[in-house]
């Protein structure tokens, strides 16, 4: 089986979470994820990181060896755009 890409990885997240934002990098074997999703509203982050691995089901054991993630709720994202860019 080949390693999966970022965009492979985008596609099963898009399709196992409603993304209002989603970026994801990485080499094949390790990934790095922005997700910002309403379904994250009210939730700590141990329990974000549980729908993002919902969303990929076996994946997780089966294609994917390391997955780092950033989880925000589209408020917590906007706050954290304008803290970034606060002359824009």
């Amino acid at each position: 089986m080949a390693d999966p890409t970022p965009d492979t990885l985008r596609a099963y997240l898009a399709a196992g979470l409603p993304c209002e934002f989603l970026e994801v990098d990485g080499d094949g074997r390790h990934f790095f994820a922005t997700i910002v999703s309403t379904a994250f509203e009210g939730l700590p982050r141990v329990r974000r990181h549980q729908r993002v691995y919902e969303a990929l089901g076996d994946r997780m054991r089966e294609e994917i060896h390391a997955l780092s993630m950033k989880t925000l709720t589209p408020a917590e994202f906007a706050a954290q755009r304008g803290a970034a860019h606060p002359h824009d």
